[in-house]
């Protein structure tokens, strides 16, 4: 009779078991489709550590690569700060992708010494080479995603030190499940406890950094401390109250990025690698100017890393502050206020004095490219067929017949005279920039379009009167810039 009931016992615990592991699957897999994160025929390339996070989602896409259709490779990063205890994570993953024969690729980066050269944290430069090693795989291998293992507790410890250190709807959003439609977080829907239980039903043997177990990181006191504090005394499911917030917040701010379509046309430009805000918009409620600042950085400097609240409030009272002033931004982002627009430029942009010395021959059998700006000419027989466009402000036309001399870029000089289009005569482009409001910092970054010895347009702004179109025009010069 003893022995009956053990074997229920244990066939009870097989079912439960089988029924969990099932339900794991079951709700990545449907997490997976619900956020679009895989399409048929993807290679997909795991992060993998080679803890129990990673570990899990490792094997649960190799599982589920069958019925996705997909192809799954992993890659390990060793960062050398633990000795041995890295080199045998090392092992411990090369053999667990042996073992299921998955594509394996591992690095060795020291991070201590990067750390020093770039003058970071560990955690920053740990990162920052991860992210380089899978873009190189990516670029190598063609593959179509990369894998993260952050779960949901990640969720809920981000969202709570943003909101300790200060945040709005953004950055409540906490982690997306899907970034520059690349990065994807299939176990983000799972809890760490779930996660850990999967691994230790299915004998997968996860290794532990002792360092996560440690509360000498802020984020590290989040998981250790303050979560397990308020699940005991607040909410025992805060870690699931919390993720709930991050989605609310994520659809919220979709709904104000739509929205924000309309004033960003309405307010901002984006030309030759300088992203404005316009005076005008610095009249609307703070509300909407901070989310017109935070999409105008990020489109100028390509994410948002290390952008706070107060940052954006020091770009609205740039804005509404003297012409003239500018402002640091991180990354080496500077904005300025240009009688009243507010211009994002690098910081290094003020420093080309030598290259705005030199004169830069344009070619018409080939692309030019000159400071990041990619040049084209091409010469037209019969102007009537053009389609002028007066709203691209980089694109112009000139009356090729009259050009004589090298065709050529440089910046502006001292005692330089320009004939702008409908003025009889020349004028200094000194008082022309004066005139246009163009302020000082900005005037020597313009680049000018010469024939010969004369300026025949200042890019951006004006023509010249002498190589305009007219009736008797036999062949026309197009010139367009892109950057």
């Amino acid at each position: 009779m003893r022995i009956i009931n053990i074997i229920s016992f244990n066939v009870k615990n097989i079912e439960e078991m089988i029924e969990m592991i099932e339900m794991i699957t079951e709700r990545v897999y449907k997490y997976i489709i619900e956020n679009s994160m895989i399409s048929e025929g993807d290679k997909v390339l795991v992060a993998f550590s080679g803890g129990p996070d990673s570990v899990c989602l490792l094997n649960l896409l190799y599982e589920l690569r069958e019925k996705l259709k997909i192809t799954v490779s992993a890659a390990h990063l060793n960062h050398g700060l633990r000795g041995c205890e890295a080199d045998s994570d090392e092992m411990f993953c090369r053999e667990f992708c042996k073992e299921r024969n998955i594509q394996f690729f591992s690095r060795k980066v020291m991070i201590d010494e990067v750390r020093v050269e770039k003058g970071v944290s560990c955690e920053v430069a740990g990162r920052e080479a991860r992210y380089s090693f899978f873009q190189e795989l990516k670029k190598q291998y063609d593959l179509n995603k990369i894998a993260l293992a952050h779960n949901a507790n990640d969720q809920a410890e981000t969202v709570l030190l943003r909101m300790v250190r200060g945040t709005g709807i953004h950055g409540l959003c906490g982690i997306r499940p899907v970034r520059d439609g690349i990065y994807i977080r299939p176990v983000l829907c799972l809890e760490r406890n779930l996660i850990e239980k999967y691994c230790e039903e299915k004998a997968l043997s996860p290794h532990i950094d002792k360092s996560n177990l440690e509360n000498i990181y802020t984020r590290n006191k989040v998981r250790l401390e303050l979560i397990p504090y308020l699940r005991d005394n607040f909410n025992s499911d805060i870690v699931g109250t919390l993720n709930r917030l991050s989605h609310v917040m994520q659809q919220e701010q979709e709904l104000i990025d739509t929205i924000m379509v309309r004033y960003y046309d309405m307010y901002c430009t984006n030309n030759l690698g300088e992203v404005t805000i316009k005076k005008e918009a610095f009249k609307e409620e703070d509300g909407l100017l901070s989310q017109l600042v935070r999409i105008c950085y990020e489109k100028f400097n390509g994410h948002l890393k290390n952008l706070e609240k107060c940052h954006i409030f020091d770009v609205i009272s740039l804005g509404r502050g003297n012409t003239g002033k500018y402002i640091m931004l991180p990354n080496g982002v500077r904005a300025y206020n240009d009688y009243g627009d507010v211009i994002f430029r690098r910081g290094e942009a003020l420093e080309i004095q030598t290259q705005r010395e030199q004169e830069y021959v344009l070619s018409l059998e080939k692309v030019n490219i000159v400071q990041n700006m990619k040049i084209t000419m091409e010469i037209i027989n019969n102007h009537k067929k053009i389609k002028f466009d007066d709203n691209n402000l980089y694109k112009r036309y000139f009356n090729y017949d009259k050009i004589i001399g090298s065709i050529y870029l440089r910046y502006r000089r001292e005692k330089d005279e320009f004939n702008p289009l409908g003025m009889k005569g020349t004028k200094s482009l000194k008082k022309l920039f004066i005139d246009m409001k163009i302020s000082r910092d900005q005037r020597d970054n313009i680049p000018l379009i010469c024939f010969g010895d004369d300026i025949a347009w200042i890019v951006g702004y004006r023509v010249s009167e002498k190589y305009k179109i007219t009736g008797h025009t036999q062949r026309v010069l197009c010139i367009n810039f892109e950057r």
